[in-house]
């Protein structure tokens, strides 16, 4: 069914579209006016788009991890530029904000992180991940990925490493590193990360959610936002699981 994007000051009703948050960029509904202005936090987004290019996305030879990295680490986070992004619901773990789509090959997302909550270990169905924290500080765990038996027996995950990321640090993750999960390290306050996915898979086709104790691995449907562009996303308001 067709996705309604909020409406912009100057519409009157909201527009149907069937490309956004899934699919292709669409032209015409991608960054709503939304424009940057004076605004670092959007000044960010239209960086990345620019290193990304109209057609590359972090697959490409053509395109810097490092570059996107160097670009989010000069953003100094302030509250004010992203807090109309991040919508916050304290019945769950975290909220996943769409924030842009760049160039129809990547998802730029706001996560909202409840006091000492956080994700499951899963991977990022074969796409790269970029994060940065915007507020607070985060806890990954990164594990190594199971590895087949013959038999199939159950075995728990092997932790490889586990830092803490404040104010405004970043990294990257690809499933060639290995499986991570994300948590918040504060008990009583909440925290904010900026996450780049290129390509945007796990939206298309779902990421692998992974039991530590067993190693089994769940399919999980990551095709949902909290919400989008800044405004709730009523249309898809079933919570599902998320990783």
């Amino acid at each position: 069914m067709p996705i309604p994007h909020p409406p912009s000051p100057t519409e009157k009703k909201a527009t149907l579209c069937t490309r956004i948050p899934r699919g292709e960029l669409c032209r015409t509904h991608s960054n709503p006016n939304l424009k940057a202005d004076d605004n670092r936090f959007l000044s960010l987004r239209d960086e990345i788009n620019r290193i990304l290019g109209p057609s590359s996305g972090i697959d490409s030879s053509d395109v810097s991890v490092d570059e996107i990295m160097d670009a989010m680490k000069q953003y100094i986070s302030s509250e004010k530029d992203w807090n109309s992004f991040a919508l916050s619901d304290p019945s769950r773990n975290y909220t996943r904000n769409f924030v842009d789509h760049g160039n129809g090959k990547a998802n730029l997302l706001l996560l909202v992180w409840n006091p000492g909550k956080g994700s499951l270990p899963h991977d990022h169905a074969g796409a790269h991940c970029i994060m940065k924290v915007l507020k607070g500080s985060l806890r990954e765990t990164l594990y190594n990925i199971p590895e087949a038996t013959a038999e199939n027996k159950q075995q728990p995950l092997s932790v490889r490493k586990t830092t803490v990321y404040g104010n405004d640090e970043v990294t990257y993750i690809s499933d060639d590193i290995g499986l991570h999960k994300i948590e918040n390290a504060s008990s009583t306050e909440i925290a904010v990360s900026l996450h780049l996915y290129t390509p945007p898979y796990a939206e298309k086709n779902g990421c692998h959610a992974f039991d530590v104790k067993t190693g089994k691995k769940t399919k999980v449907e990551m095709c949902t936002y909290y919400s989008l562009y800044g405004q709730r996303n009523v249309t898809q308001e079933a919570k599902g699981r998320s990783c």
